[in-house]
């Protein structure tokens, strides 16, 4: 990516974000005078833009992931510190995000720290406005996928429990045992020496050669099932969260990226593309039948 290309990239995350916390701060809760929505939005940008700077010198990637999954936590704990008198639902929500954050916070940091590196930063951790879009960007991520969540853990609105809460709440228990065991399934497929250089086709990757994006998307649909009750007026506008998910690891990043590296890969071997001929490419489902030339 040019220089011209990220620099515009970086004030285009600036702008979206700007948008999006003017959305959700109108009935927020107000910390000093400010609204609490706006103020917790800045600190995963902070927090990205702080790690950016060691990051570049030592030309490394290794606490990218690890820094996102702090920051999930710290403006869930700024939301619990600075707001009196929460409810169950922003309990809820709170506890939720905390649980994925520091699991798959933690598996992502071990991973990059076992394999050595991340393929994905390879030539833009060289490229110093590149590499400052990815994190910030980095910090647009965290603050999107958890809007709606946060937005009605800010919102001065109260409502009981009801049917959106019990459909979020299974969503997001789906959503999460997915990706935990599409997670653990590809770790011990890659664990073995007889695997190296082959791509995982079993347990939940028979149905899907994401599930694991399949999970992530899922629980944050989730999130946003258990808000929507507390959002009004341009609070809506935070439900864009797991749409904002979804464009990204399918049309952006995620499947999009892997997909490629897959494609050029493994492009002479039939046993992959009958794989993926016959598989899903998101939600799990039973393999299609496979088109044979006659």
């Amino acid at each position: 990516m040019s220089n011209t290309a990220s620099i515009l990239s970086i004030l285009a995350c600036l702008a979206l974000g700007t948008i999006m916390a003017l959305a959700g701060s109108p009935g927020s809760i107000t910390f000093n005078g400010l609204p609490s929505f706006a103020l917790a939005a800045s600190i995963g940008f902070i927090l990205h833009w702080l790690i950016f700077i060691p990051s570049y010198i030592y030309q490394t990637e290794h606490y990218f992931d690890l820094i996102g999954s702090i920051s999930y936590i710290s403006i869930v704990l700024f939301t619990f510190l600075a707001l009196n008198n929460l409810d169950v639902r922003s309990i809820l929500i709170g506890l939720l995000i905390l649980v994925w954050a520091v699991r798959l916070g933690s598996f992502l940091f071990i991973r990059v720290k076992r394999d050595g590196k991340d393929n994905r930063f390879t030539v833009m951790k060289t490229k110093f406005w590149w590499f400052l879009f990815t994190w910030t960007i980095g910090g647009l991520w965290v603050f999107i996928t958890m809007a709606a969540g946060l937005a009605a853990m800010t919102s001065a609105k109260v409502v009981p429990l009801g049917w959106f809460a019990l459909i979020g709440i299974f969503l997001w228990l789906e959503g999460f045992l997915v990706e935990v065991v599409a997670d653990h399934q590809k770790t011990r497929f890659r664990s073995k020496k007889e695997n190296q250089g082959r791509f995982i086709n079993e347990g939940l990757w028979s149905f899907s050669r994401h599930p694991n994006y399949y999970g992530e998307i899922t629980l944050w649909l989730g999130i946003a099932f258990i808000a929507f009750p507390v959002l009004q007026g341009w609070q809506l506008l935070t439900l864009i969260s797991p749409i904002f998910v979804y464009i990204l690891l399918t049309r952006i990043s995620g499947i999009t990226m892997l997909e490629r590296r897959a494609d050029k890969k493994w492009r002479d071997d039939p046993e992959y593309q009958r794989y993926k001929e016959t598989t899903s490419s998101l939600i799990p489902m039973f393999k299609r039948k496979n088109k044979e030339k006659k």
